[in-house]
């Protein structure tokens, strides 16, 4: 028995993030780190998943983020890769680099080296960005080994678009 995701499950969800964005007629792009496509990799395993995925990058490198995403170096200087100011910039990058209308981006610290006191291994950052200009993001901190991390954080990401998907607007 695995503490973390398996890909039957992970490609569940996948399908339930592609029906959601079908019955909304929406779009999605992925900006990912840590994960090396994994979340575009569940994403397009799903059949007709042209209709709502619009495109998928892997910025694992710090050169990647700035050159592919624009995410400002001074941003990376000051925060570090994995950060949620960077994980916001990968986000809102997916989508000024794209034509999709929702992006989710994921940074983190898969391991097993990396880490630090401050930014263990298992810290990911991710994010969730709109076209209307709404971003959020979140730090989360998964155990296990590498594999368990990165499964743990494809989850994470497709649950958050779910969560966005189905909540109403604030209207403030």
């Amino acid at each position: 028995m695995t503490d973390f995701p398996d890909q039957a499950s992970l490609e569940r969800l996948a399908g339930r993030v592609g029906a959601a964005l079908l019955a909304g007629r929406l779009t999605l792009a992925t900006a990912e780190s840590c994960t090396g496509g994994w979340v575009s990799q569940c994403l397009t395993a799903i059949a007709g998943s042209s209709a709502w995925f619009e495109r998928g990058f892997v910025t694992y490198s710090n050169a990647a983020k700035r050159e592919l995403l624009g995410v400002p170096e001074e941003t990376l200087a000051a925060r570090g890769a994995v950060s949620q100011p960077v994980a916001v910039a990968m986000a809102e990058g997916a989508l000024r680099r794209s034509r999709a209308d929702w992006s989710l981006a994921i940074t983190g610290i898969a391991g097993p080296d990396g880490g630090t006191a401050e930014k263990p291994v298992g810290t990911v950052c991710f994010a969730w960005a709109a076209r209307d200009g709404q971003a959020t993001a979140e730090t989360r901190h998964f155990s296990g080994d590498r594999r368990a991390i990165r499964a743990q954080a494809v989850a994470c990401a497709l649950r958050g678009v779910l969560e966005r998907l189905a909540r109403p607007l604030d209207v403030a």
